[in-house]
């Protein structure tokens, strides 16, 4: 599978302070690539770095293995790479519809004119991320997981052959995680798109991601399969407790962090 977008010997900084320290991350046609680590591992960095959000003090971000992402018109980059951020501002009065055919920005010319193929794409991603039925509210009504799925709806009507998530779960309850997830693997498996999806839950990345990238201390610890990165000692030694993982009968790792009481015994009713 081709490379669609990569970044090499990446460093990254905060007012002068390195976050990020020469990493490397590969995102491939068809592919989910899942990041993960503790909280201030670099994670979200990385993923931003790669949507061009956070300029790096040294190293490259590549489309197609030879162009230099850094260098395109905004434009040409935003119809091949679109990025869910974990938050956004909330437009008043602003009706869903119209928030997901944001998405269509780049494709279109000046009044919004020359996107003919708009109209069926914006009403196709709001079908699959189920918000059609509110397509006429305004999306300052909605609750924190409706809002989270009306922007990965926006995401989605770009159009984009790389898709980065960050935390696209947070928010959502049950249900639309796993609907989520599902329409993240459909991406790659069905329309060949490269994702790259930072998660803090370990099970969902090891459901989701063909391959896993563990951050810690700014530091890519590991990069590989899931059952070869979310192992028990790599885990334990990065998140600094223990973390049980075992896989079950369907091939599927399991992580369980081991506190104090996970082990305590059920009281009698």
């Amino acid at each position: 599978m081709s490379v669609a977008l990569a970044g090499a010997d990446l460093t990254l900084a905060y007012d002068g302070r390195t976050v990020v320290h020469d990493a490397g991350i590969e995102l491939r046609a068809g592919t989910v690539v899942a990041l993960v680590g503790p909280n201030g591992s670099g994670k979200s960095t990385l993923l931003r770095s790669l949507a061009r959000l956070h300029k790096p003090h040294r190293g490259t971000v590549r489309l197609d293995a030879d162009l230099d992402a850094l260098a395109l018109r905004p434009r040409d980059f935003a119809r091949r790479v679109t990025l869910l951020t974990q938050s956004h501002p909330t437009p008043g009065g602003v009706l869903v519809r119209d928030v997901v055919a944001y998405g269509r920005h780049p494709y279109r010319g000046r009044f919004g004119a020359g996107d003919a193929e708009g109209p069926g794409i914006v009403a196709r991603v709001m079908g699959l991320t189920g918000v059609a039925a509110m397509a006429d509210r305004p999306v300052d009504e909605l609750s924190g997981g409706e809002l989270q799925r009306v922007w990965l709806a926006t995401c989605l009507a770009q159009d984009t052959g790389v898709l980065l998530l960050d935390e696209p779960t947070t928010f959502l309850d049950l249900r639309y995680q796993v609907e989520i997830l599902d329409i993240v693997r459909e991406l790659a498996d069905d329309h060949g798109v490269a994702v790259g999806v930072v998660l803090h839950d370990l099970d969902q990345a090891a459901a989701v991601a063909d391959h896993v990238v563990l951050l810690h201390g700014g530091v890519v610890r590991a990069t590989g399969r899931p059952a070869d990165v979310l192992t028990a000692e790599l885990l334990t030694e990065v998140y600094g407790l223990r973390i049980d993982v075992h896989v079950d009968d369907a091939g599927r790792v399991r992580t369980q962090p081991v506190g104090r009481h996970t082990h305590r015994p059920a009281r009698p009713i």
